[in-house]
């Protein structure tokens, strides 16, 4: 109990400080952002980006089901009065969704609701707020067998080269995590496994060689190869990289004074495009299986490959490595898919923005444009000492091709005269 109370409490305190008249797709996108970065909060075995796209998934078809521009993600409600409140149909499925997903943070969820329904002005209110908890019961429903609540399987080590052995300094054994994510049904895609990229080099090959002797050199603890800003980046984005990447989509939104309509599609997009990215990359990360940096460095052998020696005492630079198979990179899949869907859906929108780091807090950087800052945290995982380049290259590849098919097939613009509505 009183860990509940310290959370509420924790997150009152939280969106109170934040609250300020925002566009609320915005303001539940910093909401869930608070809510996932408090300790204890986010399930450990559930992945954070099914959160954030059920939420822009109900915001987008309840917004939508008002609007009526864009084809719905699954849900469109018939007869809906146009002069429904968007804004408070946003903020009424947000909160709808987010109180069956966090239910122990339903005090501050509900704080959160009230104070945004007094910042809304224009349209019904009320008919926007029963649409919005409409569209979120519904996407609820549709989410709520997905295979996410599944115990993960224990995974099966394999104590032979380039298989994945829990990451040093990790005990002998310690189980990966989201060994059943594959399993989760897709938001967009057919099946998890619709990309699924080619394997990694083989490690008797050149290919591997240079990959291996790069990280080696570059992803060291107080790397003598690696520049200042290089070991900078590394540790930089060596945080939850989805949360980058709508804080980045925050950034645009902001800039670029988007609508509600606009917004509501734009974090649905990118928030779909991420949470079935992960899916696909973990259907990659547990078919490969192959081993991190730090287990092929320590365990090399000149035998398997003569262009690369081991090193014993190798650590990367930022100390601890995700407890997961290394390929294909998620950062890198992440990156490339929410830059795609935001040069997609902002196309000839660029502008000069900032980002501040998950994991070191008042250190900001900057950058031209969405394929800078994708560059940039992908490459940045070399110099964290916790991917060979192969797995970022792969990585890119399946974001892309992930975030093109969300944003070719899935809240697309209708015809005026388009009368293919769905019904709840």
């Amino acid at each position: 109990m009183s860990r509940v109370l310290t959370m509420a409490t924790l997150l009152c305190a939280s969106l109170t400080a934040q609250a300020q008249p925002l566009n609320q797709v915005l303001q539940w996108n910093k909401t869930l952002l608070t809510i996932v970065r408090t300790p204890g909060a986010q399930p450990a075995t559930i992945h954070p980006t099914r959160s954030f796209a059920i939420m822009h998934a109900a915001i987008y078809d309840a917004v939508n089901s008002i609007d009526g521009t864009h084809a719905p993600y699954l849900i469109r409600l018939k007869g809906v009065s146009p002069a429904a409140s968007q804004d408070a149909a946003a903020s009424a499925a947000a909160h709808e969704v987010l109180v069956v997903l966090y239910p122990n943070c339903k005090t501050a969820l509900d704080m959160q609701f009230d104070l945004s329904l007094t910042q809304i002005s224009g349209g019904d209110i009320a008919a926007g707020v029963t649409v919005g908890q409409t569209v979120a019961d519904g996407i609820l429903k549709l989410r709520s067998n997905d295979g996410s609540n599944a115990a993960p399987p224990p995974f099966d080590f394999e104590n032979v080269p380039g298989r994945y052995q829990a990451p040093f300094p990790s005990p002998a054994g310690t189980q990966p995590q989201f060994t059943h994510w594959s399993q989760v049904t897709p938001f967009a895609l057919r099946k998890a496994n619709q990309f699924r990229p080619g394997p990694p080099p083989a490690l008797g090959s050149d290919a591997y060689a240079d990959v291996f002797n790069e990280v080696k050199a570059f992803g060291i603890q107080n790397s003598t190869a690696a520049s200042a800003d290089q070991a900078l980046t590394g540790r930089f984005w060596n945080g939850a990289i989805q949360n980058y990447w709508n804080e980045i989509a925050q950034t645009a939104s902001l800039h670029h004074n988007l609508t509600t309509a606009q917004n509501a599609r734009l974090f649905a997009a990118l928030n779909l495009a991420l949470a079935d990215s992960v899916i696909a990359f973990y259907d990659a990360k547990y078919v490969y299986n192959f081993w991190r940096p730090v287990t092929a460095i320590r365990a090399a052998d000149p035998a398997e490959n003569p262009e690369t020696f081991p090193d014993p005492n190798w650590l990367p630079e930022v100390g601890k490595t995700t407890p997961d198979p290394a390929y294909p990179g998620a950062h890198a899949v992440i990156s490339a898919a929410g830059a795609t869907v935001l040069n997609s859906l902002l196309r000839g929108h660029r502008f000069d923005f900032s980002v501040t780091s998950e994991v070191m807090p008042g250190t900001v950087r900057s950058f031209k444009n969405f394929s800078a800052a994708e560059e940039e945290a992908t490459l940045s995982r070399i110099f964290a000492g916790v991917h060979f380049r192969s797995d970022l290259t792969s990585g890119n590849q399946l974001g892309r091709e992930v975030a093109h098919f969300v944003v070719d097939n899935f809240l697309t613009p209708l015809h005026r005269n388009d009368e293919s509505d769905d019904d709840n």
